[in-house]
């Protein structure tokens, strides 16, 4: 069989690039794992300040405190309160100290939306977490973002609130071993199907037999 030095080669750097891609994975899976260990263990922290923009992730899942000295403005978003109904969590976006960055607090849960919670501020616990964010899904993948704001999911809800549920480090996703099976099936897909592709290609071009002709009758 002859085989096709460009499409071979093509095809066999494609699988190899999938393999890379798959034992990417793999590694991402290791670095998952350490980082959800490492946000399990922020739970145990004592309560700190609520830190201060610019920041990482390295925070998320702690207990923390913040004042709100003026809420200047509410957002809803779905969500789910902690005895599991689900419904609409109350953002209050509020201004804490003299610069004119402000903080989000999840301030509870209702189970119908539109309604403006009557709370005007004050000193908040509960636990740090990722605020919503509106980046497009393209710009996420594609582009360089720069970390997420953090939010404050209050553990005492505003008056006429249900508390929201608390932030669960269990709720990170990690599935870097699926995706790593995947690449590696897509590898195995493509040589197969190579395989079968050059094969097909060989019967087409083998010409079919001559027929036998039958020899003379004897007598």
């Amino acid at each position: 069989m002859k085989v096709p030095v460009i499409s071979t080669v093509i095809v066999a750097l494609a699988a190899a690039a999938m393999i890379g891609l798959g034992i990417w994975q793999l590694d991402r899976r290791g670095e998952k794992e350490a980082m959800i260990a490492r946000y399990a263990g922020n739970n145990a922290l004592p309560v700190m300040a609520f830190p201060r923009p610019p920041i990482g992730d390295e925070h998320l899942f702690r207990r923390a405190s913040a004042m709100c000295l003026e809420v200047v403005g509410w957002s809803e978003q779905a969500g789910r309160a902690d005895n599991g109904t689900k419904g609409w969590r109350h953002i209050a976006e509020c201004r804490t100290g003299v610069e004119a960055l402000t903080t989000k607090f999840d301030m509870g849960v209702t189970t119908a939306p539109g309604v403006i919670p009557v709370w005007k501020g004050g000193e908040v616990t509960g636990s740090i977490t990722q605020a919503p964010d509106s980046t497009p899904l393209l710009a996420s993948l594609f582009g360089k973002r720069a970390p997420r704001p953090l939010m404050l999911v209050a553990e005492k809800p505003a008056p006429g609130l249900a508390e929201s549920a608390r932030p669960d480090p269990s709720s990170v996703p990690n599935n870097h071993l699926a995706y790593a099976v995947q690449w590696f099936l897509f590898a195995l897909a493509a040589v197969v199907i190579y395989v079968l592709a050059l094969r097909w290609r060989e019967r087409k071009a083998t010409p079919p037999a001559p027929p036998v002709e039958p020899g003379p009758l004897q007598s």
